[in-house]
């Protein structure tokens, strides 16, 4: 499974980068807005930064304008993904950006209906938000189980890839995993956790109490 971190801060970006964790970006306006940075800015930065995809969010509604500010975004880089939103212009945006040959991804994903409609539209990858789902009393991961036995019943006709978003905790990535989900996009604090757990600090924590003892008793090692 492969792991994208969402967000715009460069920092983080790096971070992870350097651990040899990250193997794409996603981005959206309010990531963006956050960083107080120019965005034009920002996104070449990460462009550079990052050899995987790196999904670049437009900001226009109607067909032309995602249109033309999907080429524009395209020009950051080989890697970028144009991401638009799941409505009708958001879909026929996505077949003709697909068309010539630029990747996008589909995101605000809530139903199998709305992804099986956004991967015959020739959809890199659709990005299903499970964290809003359970925000409201449903399942959000029932709704990755629907679109991957969809996706696998089609494998011939579809090879967009499921992208799971506005992951909440580290059990999200765990269950997608188990689900057979191609992509998680997660924030830092939640990939930070990932890293964590007690038992290895302890652990860490008695090895170096032991060797610190036994260096005292045998100084001449």
């Amino acid at each position: 499974m492969k792991i994208f971190l969402d967000t715009a801060n460069l920092e983080s970006i790096r971070k992870y980068n350097d651990m040899g964790l990250l193997d794409g970006i996603t981005t959206n306006p309010s990531l963006m807005s956050k960083e107080g940075r120019n965005p034009k800015d920002v996104m070449e930065e990460i462009t550079k930064i990052i050899k995987g995809d790196v999904s670049l969010e437009v900001v226009n509604t109607d067909y032309a304008g995602m249109i033309e500010e999907g080429k524009r975004l395209r020009q950051y880089g080989e890697n970028v993904v144009v991401k638009v939103p799941m409505t009708a212009d958001g879909l026929k945006a996505c077949k003709h950006l697909s068309s010539e040959g630029i990747p996008v991804n589909v995101t605000l994903i809530f139903s199998a209906n709305q992804a099986l409609l956004a991967a015959k539209s020739g959809a890199k990858y659709v990005s299903p938000f499970i964290g809003r789902l359970d925000d409201i009393g449903k399942d959000g991961m029932n709704l990755i189980r629907d679109i991957k036995i969809i996706f696998d019943n089609y494998k011939d006709d579809f090879k967009t890839q499921i992208l799971v978003a506005s992951i909440r905790h580290p059990i999200h990535v765990v269950d997608a995993a188990k689900v057979g989900a191609h992509v998680v996009t997660l924030p830092p604090t939640v990939l930070d956790k990932m890293l964590q757990h007690p038992l290895t600090d302890i652990g860490l924590d008695n090895f170096l109490s032991d060797w610190k003892k036994f260096k005292a008793g045998n100084p001449d090692i």
